[in-house]
């Protein structure tokens, strides 16, 4: 199955951070991946919005369409419901 953006955006945000951390690039070399790093968060966090917005519509009250926002439990949140 195809990697979904997101997906494809946060592996690669992960290795980003994983290679600055190590601290062995030029500062030019560093730049170059953050601001790779600040565009992919950037559209990590706009295909986020997305998917909130479109559970909010689907969301259904007394037949109609109402919003209301996506609740995130903070296990959730944390990681801490995994495993």
């Amino acid at each position: 199955m195809k990697k979904s953006k997101f997906e494809a955006s946060l592996k690669r945000l992960e290795e980003i951070v994983g290679t600055l951390e190590d601290g062995n690039l030029s500062i030019e070399e560093s730049l170059k991946l953050f601001e790779e790093g600040v565009r992919l968060s950037r559209l990590s966090n706009k295909i986020l919005d997305d998917a909130e917005r479109r559970v909010e519509i689907l969301v259904k009250g007394d037949g109609s369409l109402t919003r209301e926002p996506f609740a995130v439990d903070d296990s959730t949140r944390t990681g801490e419901g995994e495993g």
